[in-house]
């Protein structure tokens, strides 16, 4: 007699290589603790609605627990030709307490049983990453708090264009990572919702109460059709969506990092805990925790591709394709709660070179923009007062100076208006004073920032 659950309809059994490919027992394992927790509520309620015996119930329940404390004990071996953690766990149930393991699926099926452990273990693993993005912007406040009055030199097109506050630069990550938050806290409203009960397709004939295993499971909301309940996976892909952006960002962090700690820039320093050498040359220190996590968006960004590829073309309700929902999502949890904690600690022993910044920042040309606003100031038009400071910038470079060492003569040959002012005017730490618009890098900006941020984490 098969030992599969579906097996009384055929007469010839797959090969074992036919049985391999269709297992998903190697990774859907990862779902032992939702699928008995899952069990265990369907059991429950079979009970408390006369579908199964109390007694039963409570056999059930506590061969659950045995199957699930043993599998955590290294215990449990799994048998590729019961193709999942549903039917493996089925299996090993009925055996250890006979026929009254045989009643567990009643009103069930594994398409409404899936489901329910997916969501459930989606719900768990956002709340998990949410509770890692709120530490890495905890980190990031703490060094901007440190970092309010260092100047470091901003950038467009990877150019040297304005002084701005270092507390201010790293803050908008910070705001990245709101923002990815928030998405994650919205997407729970999808991902907690109950499709238990909705069996292969359309519902039972056994008077179960969905609203009770709603309730044993602590979901917020139920589906309210059951065709919906076993073929929805927008949850996933919303999931997928929401971490690949994230990783988007800490991509986009990692590659300051990468060049700030660089030999050519010295920005910061990174702690050799987070650091590597190389096997030739001894002087080296890279950043590869930076440059695994900026590598890293290509596999969860993928993950999310194949995700929506996979759906694209399926009718309803259940189809063996969604089987390959589960493993592209359980890397991309992986890899983003690995990158989420690597973050964190790197940046927390992060040590930023005050001085060097300093330094770099009196000796560029990153307040030329300031020189134009002094002009105009004296009422010079602001295209005029562009050309004029172009045209100084000009002669700096070809006498290897920058705006601060031009002689008060060379200034007032270019435009009368220039007073002795000026030198007090072009210092970085006055360019940066001066912006006060909410939300610039002015240090009282940044403070008003900070104290927002405070206020709301």
């Amino acid at each position: 007699m098969s030992k599969k659950a579906w097996g009384g309809r055929f007469s010839e059994t797959p090969e074992e290589w036919v049985d391999a490919f269709n297992a998903s027992i190697h990774f859907d394992q990862t779902l032992i603790d939702y699928d008995v927790e899952g069990s265990i509520a369907h059991a429950t309620m079979l009970a408390e609605q006369g579908i199964i015996t109390e007694e039963d119930s409570q056999a059930i329940i506590e061969g659950l627990k045995g199957i699930q404390k043993d599998y955590h004990d290294g215990k449990m071996s799994w048998d590729v030709s019961l193709e999942d953690i549903h039917l493996n766990i089925e299996h090993e149930l009925i055996q250890r307490i006979g026929e009254a393991g045989g009643r567990l699926h009643t009103g069930r099926s594994r398409n409404d049983q899936i489901a329910t452990d997916m969501h459930l273990y989606t719900k768990t693993e956002v709340q998990a990453i949410m509770e890692m993005v709120r530490k890495l912007q905890h980190t990031i406040v703490n060094i901007a708090d440190q970092h309010v009055e260092t100047i470091m030199p901003g950038y467009t097109h990877l150019q040297r264009a304005q002084p701005i506050s270092f507390a201010h630069h790293i803050l908008t990550y910070y705001w990245m990572l709101q923002r990815d938050y928030s998405r994650f806290e919205d997407s729970l409203a999808r991902i907690d919702m109950s499709p238990l009960g909705a069996a292969a397709l359309s519902g039972t004939t056994y008077p179960i109460d969905r609203h009770r295993t709603q309730e044993l499971l602590d979901f917020g909301s139920l589906y309210e059709n059951s065709l919906d309940a076993v073929s929805d996976r927008d949850y996933i892909v919303e999931t997928l969506h929401n971490i690949s952006l994230t990783m988007v960002h800490l991509s986009r962090f990692a590659e300051e990092i990468i060049f700030w700690s660089s030999e050519e820039a010295k920005f910061v320093t990174l702690s050799d805990a987070f650091s590597t050498g190389s096997s030739i040359m001894p002087q080296k220190k890279n950043p590869d925790m930076a440059e695994l996590i900026r590598g890293k968006v290509g596999r969860t960004t993928g993950h999310l591709m194949s995700m929506l590829v996979t759906l694209k073309g399926l009718p309803l309700a259940y189809n063996k394709d969604m089987q390959e929902d589960k493993e592209g999502l359980f890397d991309a949890v992986r890899t983003i709660k690995g990158s989420l904690r690597i973050f964190e600690g790197m940046l927390s022993t992060m040590t930023v070179n005050v001085e060097h910044l300093q330094d770099e920042v009196t000796h560029d040309f990153s307040n030329a923009t300031e020189l134009a606003d002094y002009l105009v100031s004296k009422d010079v038009p602001f295209r005029k007062a562009h050309e004029i400071v172009g045209q100084i910038v000009l002669s700096c470079t070809q006498q290897g100076i920058y705006l601060l060492d031009v002689p008060l003569e060379e200034y007032q040959q270019a435009h009368p208006a220039i007073e002795s002012d000026i030198y007090d005017y072009l210092r970085p730490e006055s360019c940066v004073k001066r912006r006060t618009s909410y939300g610039s890098t002015g240090q009282e900006a940044v403070r008003q920032q900070l104290e927002h941020i405070k206020a709301n984490m």
